[in-house]
C-alpha cells in the first residue's frame, strides 16, 4: 500500500509540474504577443521540449502505475484522468508554442494596439489563464466547487472569439494593406479560443476523478 501511495504522490507531482510550466509558456506567449517581445517569444520555444518530455514521462509513469497495481474505484479514475489532463495540457502548449511562431514570423509588421483592443486578445488569454489556475487548484484540492467558473469563462471566451470575427472584416476593408497579417491573427484567436475549449475538457476530467460524474457531451450550468 505505501508504494502506490509514493507512485501517486510522484505522479501528481509530475502533472503539478507540467502545469506550472504549462501555465509560464502560455502566460509568456500572450506577453510575447501583446508586446512583440521576440526574446520572449524564443524562451517559450525553447521549452516545448520540456513540455514534450514531461508529457512522455506521465504518460509512462501512469502506465506502469496501472500495470503495477491494477488500480480501482477512486485511483483508478485519478491515473485515467491525469492521462487525459496531460495530453491536453501538452496541447495548451503547443498553442502557446504557435503563438510564439507567429510573434516570430510577424515581428516586423507595426502593430495596431488598438486592433487588438478591439478584438480583446488580451482579455481571452487572460480568460484562458484564469481557468488554468482554478482548474489546477480545483484537482489539487479535490474540490469541484470552482467547475462552474471555468465552464462560464470558457463560454465568455467563445463569444469573444465570435465577436472578433465579425470585428476583423471591417478592420480589414480600412487597412487592405495588414490583410495577410489579419488572416493569420484569425489562427492565433483560434487557438486561444481551443485553449479555452481544452481548459473546459481538463475540468470535466477532474469532476469524473473527485465526484465520479462524467460531463462530458453534457451540458453544463
Amino acid at each position: 500500500m505505501k508504494h502506490t501511495e509514493e507512485e501517486l504522490t510522484d505522479i501528481k507531482k509530475s502533472i503539478s509540474e507540467m502545469w506550472s510550466l504549462v501555465q509560464s509558456q502560455f502566460e509568456n506567449s500572450k506577453n510575447a504577443l501583446l508586446t512583440t517581445n521576440t526574446e520572449l517569444a524564443e524562451v517559450v520555444l525553447s521549452r516545448e521540449k520540456r513540455v514534450n518530455a514531461f508529457e512522455l514521462k506521465i504518460d509512462s509513469d501512469c502506465e506502469n502505475y496501472i500495470a503495477l497495481y491494477s488500480p480501482v474505484a477512486i485511483d483508478l479514475r485519478l491515473v485515467l484522468s491525469i492521462i487525459k489532463i496531460n495530453k491536453t495540457l501538452e496541447r495548451i502548449g503547443d498553442f502557446a508554442n504557435a503563438i510564439a511562431r507567429f510573434v516570430l514570423e510577424w515581428s516586423d509588421q507595426v502593430q495596431d494596439k488598438s486592433l487588438f483592443e478591439l478584438l480583446k486578445i488580451e482579455d481571452m488569454m487572460g480568460c484562458v489563464e484564469k481557468m488554468l489556475e482554478i482548474s489546477h487548484n480545483a484537482l489539487t484540492d479535490e474540490n469541484t466547487t470552482t467547475a462552474g467558473i471555468v465552464f462560464s469563462t470558457d463560454r465568455i471566451i467563445d463569444t469573444r472569439y465570435n465577436e472578433a470575427l465579425a470585428l476583423l472584416a471591417p478592420y480589414i476593408n480600412e487597412h487592405t494593406d495588414k490583410t495577410l497579417y489579419c488572416l493569420y491573427l484569425t489562427t492565433v484567436l483560434r487557438k486561444i479560443e481551443r485553449a479555452g475549449d481544452h481548459c473546459n475538457n481538463i475540468m470535466e476530467e477532474i469532476v469524473f476523478y473527485v465526484d465520479a460524474k462524467v460531463l462530458k457531451h453534457s451540458p453544463k450550468d
